[in-house]
């Protein structure tokens, strides 16, 4: 749909005329330089203000200015797009013990960090339109990424980090604090954590429990993830088989207290004890939390200004150059404007 912004600018259009019938004349000066064939010139040049010709093209002159004053523009048809108004943050465990190797991932022997590093990287590549954020917790919890729609560089920094970085214990409490804060500081129809770990409260300044109380009353849901496996093989005297044993690398999940958290703030608890479980939990949770898309629509928009301000110029150098034009091929026929001699010009009173 073709429209003018400015359509009052139109109002402009008799103000030539105007300023041509009730403005006082300019009076000749007393002295001036008397050219002898400037009478020719006047008559055909741009000096000449009663040429019909250059009253036709000051006048289209002035109706393009004015039209791209006036910005003319052009609206595109509806276009929908969709948004998300869910705030998402993940909450990996980065203690010591994530480094455990009892998982297998293509077959082959990998710690615990590695397998979530791989799923969870995954899901974040799924959830297009949702705002995620990234908390790494052991000893003590840090925003890695705040909330953003950067999955990219959510991705990013979850593959870059590093056991220990965070200190060797786990602060369950204070990563579920740290995320609720957070959460709570962007406005959203729905905040979801997804907190992920191995182990056991065993640092931090606030409570589990106290935390999820916390997150209820913000209207945070809390998703709790526990990652190990239930059995694992230690290798006995020099990495041999003599001396091997079994055990289960997972006796220090507090698999109660995820569960309670889960429970007060309408979440669910997940157990993963491999990389298959792990990659089902997560699409459980796309299911759970779905993308939610608000539609919006919007008309492109685009200026036409440039248009009517080009074909001014042009009709502005039509206007400068075509008499000059004519006098030049007058002159060189020698049938109206005599070349000037060695003078020019000379003066005298006007």
């Amino acid at each position: 749909m073709f429209e003018f912004a400015w359509p009052w600018v139109f109002a402009l259009l008799p103000l030539p005329l105007l300023a041509r019938l009730f403005l006082p004349r300019t009076k000749p000066l007393s002295s001036a330089l008397k050219v002898p064939f400037y009478g020719s010139l006047a008559q055909r040049g741009g000096g000449a203000p009663h040429n019909p010709f250059n009253l036709f093209l000051l006048s289209i002159l002035w109706l393009l200015l004015l039209t791209a004053a006036a910005r003319p523009q052009w609206y595109g048809e509806p276009i929908t797009q969709t948004s998300s108004a869910r705030d998402l943050l993940l909450a990996v465990d980065i203690s010591g013990s994530m480094e455990t190797p009892d998982m297998l991932l293509n077959g082959r022997p990998a710690m615990r960090i590695d397998a979530v590093k791989n799923v969870v990287g995954d899901f974040v590549e799924r959830r297009e339109g949702d705002r995620l954020g990234l908390v790494l917790f052991g000893t003590r919890a840090y925003l890695q990424a705040p909330l953003t729609y950067d999955r990219e560089t959510v991705g990013t920094l979850l593959r870059e980090a590093q056991i220990g970085f965070a200190g060797q214990g786990t602060a369950i409490g204070d990563a579920i604090g740290l995320s609720v804060k957070r959460l709570m500081e962007r406005p959203a129809e729905q905040r979801v954590l997804i907190l992920l770990t191995d182990g056991a409260n065993t640092a931090g300044e606030v409570a589990p429990l106290k935390a999820a109380e916390l997150a209820q009353q913000a209207g945070v849901t809390v998703y709790t993830v526990g990652i190990g496996a239930e059995e694992m093989v230690q290798p006995g005297l020099l990495g041999s088989r003599f001396g091997a044993r079994r055990i289960n690398p997972s006796r220090d999940l507090d698999s109660d207290t995820l569960q309670a958290i889960a429970d007060k703030t309408d979440g669910r608890f997940f157990r993963a004890h491999n990389p298959e479980e792990l990659a089902q939990i997560y699409e459980e949770l796309d299911r759970l939390e779905p993308v939610e898309q608000e539609a919006a629509s919007y008309r492109p928009l685009k200026s036409l200004y440039v248009w009517p301000l080009a074909a001014a110029l042009i009709f502005a150098l039509l206007w400068a150059t075509i008499p000059l034009l004519l006098n030049l091929r007058l002159g060189r026929s020698g049938n109206g404007v005599p070349e000037p001699g060695p003078s020019g010009a000379r003066e005298g009173n006007a």
